[in-house]
């Protein structure tokens, strides 16, 4: 093998990718920082609370490099990635859900004098979960609840098949640009509304709850359980940061990056634009599907309301505001919107008195995320991270020369174009 395809093996190109492994360090540093600081494993400066949500802007950044590979590299404006990440939640929360009730059932019959049987256990278990939308039978899709491992393959298979079939029908029939957008927000819609549903199988709006308790771990306490999952949410991003910026290099990124720019041109050279697009709409949605599986136990709850059209949108914004075709815009913009929405909407912004008028940024916020959505579109197009491109890496400083001068004549305007 020679030296430009060992340089493509995985190994090398991290060694070999300095913006990577930046990126890598400050994620690593930024994670001992947090387990020092903690309420669980440090010097309790920072809160469990605290610490659940900047695991879950960690989920929500590793879901903005699926949203920023499928969009800004590959141009295909998805609304619907939400959908795979709730999925996802939905997957790991069914286990969850089940498990803990059925500790729960198994001790309140273990004092009755006879001991209870299977169907009892099963009965008491559907009773405890579905009680509370008129039900006592556990619907068929609940048929795997019980095991772990299978609740964890639905994680990554579920988007997968659901992005694969969604796909290759979209993409065989050559929707493209808004009318992919709309199909995607329609899937997204439709999920959604079907989940509302209390025949669902999934507790219809009430969602799946007490997802934080961890069964057979009740006595460990919140604190350590939360370092775990922030640890958890690290490791997932960093890997998923990997091999998203290992996608995007090489002949494979170069075709995607030309599909996005001008996608008639690649299927004339010979390229399968068609399953180029599958591959990247099928992977973005299993990434998802995972940010999805550890974000939902460190918020404790999951309901259809997560997964609405909105949610998408949300997403493609964060996405612009950091900086779309750039990875790292992509967990900038995740994590600085994510946190300040959290502290906008979580009443601790102090209220605007202007007078004839109070502004409540818990009102307030969805139209200030719309207005700075705007503002970048406008004066910035390539977000955050163009900007600090700009301000870090600015291209037009002039090269540094040693030595004689350009040349005697006085006419040349080299000097002026080397400065330039």
């Amino acid at each position: 093998m020679n030296e430009r395809n060992s340089s493509r093996r995985p190994a090398f190109y991290l060694l070999n990718n300095r913006a990577v492994l930046i990126f890598l360090l400050v994620l690593a540093l930024f994670t001992v920082g947090v387990t020092i600081a903690s309420e669980g494993m440090g010097v309790n400066l920072i809160s469990t609370s605290f610490i659940k949500t900047l695991g879950k802007t960690l989920c929500l950044c590793l879901v903005a490099l699926a949203m920023d590979l499928v969009w800004g590299y590959c141009g295909i404006l998805s609304l619907g990635h939400m959908a795979f990440f709730g999925i996802g939640g939905y997957a790991i929360g069914m286990w969850l859900m089940f498990a803990r009730t059925k500790i729960i059932v198994t001790d309140s019959l273990a004092a009755a004098a006879i001991p209870p049987t299977t169907d009892e256990i099963a009965d008491g278990i559907a009773t405890q979960i579905f009680g509370v939308v008129g039900s006592a039978e556990l619907p068929w899709i609940w048929g795997f609840a019980h095991s772990l491992p299978l609740q964890l393959l639905a994680v990554v298979l579920l988007p997968g098949l659901i992005a694969l079939v969604f796909g290759w029908l979209a993409f065989r029939s050559r929707v493209t640009g808004v009318y992919l957008s709309i199909l995607t927000q329609a899937m997204t819609l439709a999920l959604s509304l079907y989940l509302f549903q209390n025949d669902s199988g999934l507790r219809g709006n009430n969602g799946l709850s007490g997802l934080q308790n961890l069964p057979g771990l009740d006595h460990v306490p919140q604190s350590l359980i939360s370092i775990w999952f922030f640890w958890a949410s690290a490791v997932a991003l960093g890997v998923g940061y990997i091999f998203c910026s290992w996608i995007v290099s090489g002949k494979f990124g170069s075709v995607i990056k030309a599909i996005r720019d001008d996608e008639t041109r690649v299927r004339f050279l010979g390229y399968s634009v068609e399953g180029y697009k599958l591959v990247i709409f099928t992977v973005t949605a299993v990434i998802a599907g995972i940010a999805g599986a550890l974000y939902y136990p460190q918020a404790g709850i999951i309901n259809p309301a997560e997964i609405a059209p909105i949610a998408s949108i949300y997403l493609a914004v964060w996405v612009a505001i950091g900086g779309r075709g750039r990875l790292y815009g992509a967990v900038i913009g995740a994590a600085f919107v994510s946190l300040v929405s959290t502290w906008f909407t979580g009443g601790q912004a102090p209220d605007l008195h202007l007078g004839f008028y109070t502004i409540q940024w818990v009102d307030w916020w969805t139209i200030l995320l719309g207005l700075s959505f705007v503002l970048v579109t406008i004066f910035s197009p390539r977000g955050i991270a163009g900007f600090l491109d700009f301000v870090l890496l600015n291209p037009r400083i002039a090269p540094k020369r040693s030595g004689n001068d350009l040349g005697p004549d006085a006419g040349s305007l080299r000097e002026k174009e080397a400065e330039r």
